[in-house]
């Protein structure tokens, strides 16, 4: 009797039926992988890469853009069309369409009046802007810091700070005359307490948990106030810097209509006294151009000085 061999068995497991076998065992394998995907959702394909999943997305952000700027959007057209077909006829001469206007903003950005005016509002504005921000920040802190310096000043400066800017611009006017200095010291003087009224709610609002673990470090005064104070106060500083940007504004336009020969202010009176309408609203527009530029420039420099809050808050999170 002959030992009985391996190859009869061999040739059949390596035929047909080992080929069904292995695909049934890939199959199985698939199922299983399946099944883990769906059991936990971290495994499953990430939907930002389908494009219907990005054509959706960009639709949704389209659509909150489109939402977002609508009221713009509608009082744009009903500028353009009311004047036309909604105001009476004597009233298109004093609210010319939108597109009148944007021709006359074109021809005085052409004829380099424009950027004159501009110019010479920027610069009186900036200066009274930075002088009211360094005075009214450094302070603010040593209010907010000092009890007895805040018991001497408060009285004062409450007067002054209910003493609204135009009222004293006659005195500007009359002790600095009608040059530049009046108009920077105007612009100062609006854009002053709103920034100190600021800082010491911002320096009074620090956790005094941590400048009490900044004293058990050994931080001096100026480390105290740079490291700990100014870091906390910022965003309660940069409210009240975004209100002064646009006080710089407004009164300085009031203060070059009274007496000026460059500006923005004055380029809108004397477009009123020309009868130079279209100019007139071109100046207006420009001023709020301007503005919303000036808000969204300090916007972006506050979250530049705030981004360790962002850091901080990733990390804990």
């Amino acid at each position: 009797m002959s030992t009985p061999t391996l190859t009869n068995e061999t040739e059949t497991r390596t035929g047909p039926a080992a080929a069904a076998g292995e695909a049934t065992a890939q199959h199985q394998t698939t199922a299983q992988h399946q099944t883990t995907a769906q059991r936990n959702p971290a495994l499953r394909p990430g939907p930002g890469k389908t494009p219907a999943y990005r054509l959706r997305l960009a639709a949704l952000q389209g659509g909150k853009a489109v939402w977002g700027s609508g009221a713009i959007i509608l009082f744009l057209l009903l500028w353009e069309l009311g004047p036309t077909y909604l105001a009476p006829a004597s009233t298109r001469v004093f609210l010319p369409p939108l597109h009148v206007v944007l021709e006359a903003l074109g021809t005085l950005i052409a004829n380099g009046q424009l950027q004159n005016h501009l110019a010479a509002s920027l610069s009186r504005s900036g200066s009274g802007f930075g002088i009211a921000v360094v005075t009214a920040v450094a302070l603010g802190l040593l209010v907010a810091w000092y009890g007895a310096l805040d018991r001497f000043l408060n009285p004062l400066l409450e007067v002054f700070r209910n003493t609204a800017a135009l009222a004293l611009l006659p005195v500007f006017t009359l002790l600095l005359g009608i040059g530049e200095t009046s108009k920077i010291s105007i612009v100062a003087y609006a854009a002053f307490f709103p920034v100190l009224l600021n800082t010491i709610a911002g320096v009074r609002t620090v956790d005094p948990l941590l400048i009490r673990a900044a004293r058990s470090l050994g931080l001096s005064n100026f480390q105290l106030f740079q490291k700990v104070i100014l870091p906390s106060a910022v965003p309660t500083i940069f409210t009240g810097i975004r209100m002064a940007g646009t006080s710089s504004i407004l009164v300085l336009i009031a203060a070059e209509m009274v007496g000026a020969k460059a500006g923005l202010g004055y380029l809108i009176v004397n477009s009123q006294m020309s009868f130079l309408i279209p100019d007139m609203y071109a100046g207006i527009l420009t001023v709020s151009l301007l503005g919303l530029l000036v808000n969204y420039l300090l916007v972006g420099v506050e979250r530049h000085f705030s981004r360790w809050r962002t850091a901080v808050g990733s990390r804990t999170a």
